[in-house]
């Protein structure tokens, strides 16, 4: 098997607390580890001054395939994966139909295979055609693929349900992943309930719709002892529910989105789509919780939420159009922008959240650059710029918050077991 040295490079592996100068051997597709950099090799490939971690997985991502592929296919959401780093994504059930049979699990990893581009983990759902009324072949889905289950953005309001979700998942050992809201109390809303909803005269969303569905979650997962991952977290109140659950240690993990790090209710103000996200914008108090539970690690893991849709579906009224923008290609710099670069964050405390720590909640045998493990690698380099331009999307989505905006680093190149798949040169 040919072999590659990453030479002399930062060496970051938040799974074994590494962070060191150092050369990385690979031999086919599997890691041989820190070696002297005059190791021989088949070919070298020159770290200074870059950072070698282990390939950045995104926990929630919608692929759009089978059934909205004018949004996006799996081969064009993977590429823009690689794109922005990720050698791992898990698709979301959102498709139509529904991932809620294996048939439709295998079909994502065969068309990811075709693809060639990243890995990609089925997230089957947890109630036929996601309606909320009866469980999905939660057992049929995990033989076919299924990593985690969820119902996607539509919240699970039937308590009676979760319950019986979380007791089927738990005997497989596989999480829930929930998007925590009340549907009625959102219904018909757009933004942050507060100063400028009234002020524009948006329909709200308020913060209560969070923190009421984040209590009855955690009743639930002490109740049934199953493991439940709340998605986009962003109210201060529901990081310190969060908070407090842990510290009893009911079996609760969360996420948050880089744009709900820099975005305020505020953005809003000119009525422009690219500010229309669920969970909204909320207020700086807000920001603040948020900063803080990534800090303190209440908030495991930062996800993209990447929600692509076809421009004639986003150029319109901001009533008509959905929620959602694109996030796989902005996640690293924005998160080098708002927490590396202020000093907010270290480097292996933010490559915990996007490597190590989606790993473990999924149970992925990945995020880490041990001796022997598989060579899902991420280079970066820490001193560049990345010029956020829609246009040169490798996603078929283009709406972003962060257009125009120049944020620091840039991915410099992704290896996927072994073979280099994406190089900032040849992008």
């Amino acid at each position: 098997m040919p072999t590659l040295l990453l030479q002399q490079g930062r060496i970051i592996d938040p799974a074994s607390q590494r962070d060191e100068t150092g050369s990385l051997l690979i031999d086919g597709n599997r890691i041989v580890g820190i070696v002297p950099a005059d190791t021989a090799a088949d070919r070298v490939l020159d770290a200074r001054d870059k950072i070698i971690a282990p390939g950045l997985i995104d926990m929630r991502v919608s692929l759009r395939e089978p059934g909205n592929e004018e949004d996006e296919t799996i081969l064009t959401g993977t590429a823009a994966a690689l794109a922005g780093g990720f050698t791992t994504i898990a698709c979301m059930p959102d498709t139509d139909p529904p991932m809620d049979n294996r048939a439709a699990a295998e079909f994502v990893i065969l068309q990811a295979e075709r693809a060639g581009n990243c890995r990609v983990v089925p997230i089957g759902a947890i109630t036929k055609q996601l309606r909320g009324e009866e469980l999905a072949e939660i057992a049929q889905l995990v033989a076919g693929g299924a990593k985690a289950f969820s119902d996607a953005k539509r919240s699970l309001s039937n308590s009676e349900v979760m319950r019986r979700a979380l007791e089927y998942t738990r005997m497989m050992n596989k999480p829930i992943l929930h998007h925590p809201q009340v549907p009625e109390l959102v219904a018909g809303g757009m933004m942050h309930e507060g100063y400028y909803s009234t002020l524009l005269g948006i329909p709200p969303m308020p913060a209560a719709a969070e923190t009421i569905m984040i209590h009855r979650d955690i009743v639930l997962a002490e109740m049934t002892d199953g493991q439940i991952h709340l998605m986009g977290i962003s109210t201060a109140k529901g990081v310190e529910q969060i908070r407090r659950a842990r510290n009893r240690g009911i079996r609760v993990t969360a996420d948050v989105t880089p744009h709900h790090l820099f975005f305020l209710d505020e953005s809003l103000r000119n009525f422009e789509s690219k500010y229309k996200v669920n969970p909204p914008f909320r207020t700086q108090a807000d920001v603040n919780a948020l900063l803080e539970g990534l800090q303190d690690g209440t908030i495991d893991v930062i996800c993209s939420d990447h929600q692509p849709f076809a421009e004639e579906k986003v150029s319109c009224e901001l009533d008509q159009t959905p929620f959602g923008i694109v996030g796989l290609e902005t996640l690293l710099p924005a998160c080098i922008t708002r927490l590396i670069t202020p000093g907010l964050m270290s480097w292996t405390k933010l490559l915990k959240k996007l490597t190590i720590n989606p790993a473990r909640i999924l149970g992925l045998e990945s995020g880490t650059l041990a001796e022997g493990a598989i060579a899902d690698i991420t280079i970066i380099d820490p001193r560049a710029s990345t010029l956020i331009q829609p246009d040169h999307f490798r996603s078929k989505g283009r709406r972003t918050p962060f257009a125009g905006m120049n944020l620091n680093g840039k991915v410099d190149t992704v290896l996927v077991s072994g073979a280099i798949k994406f190089t900032a040169t040849s992008a």
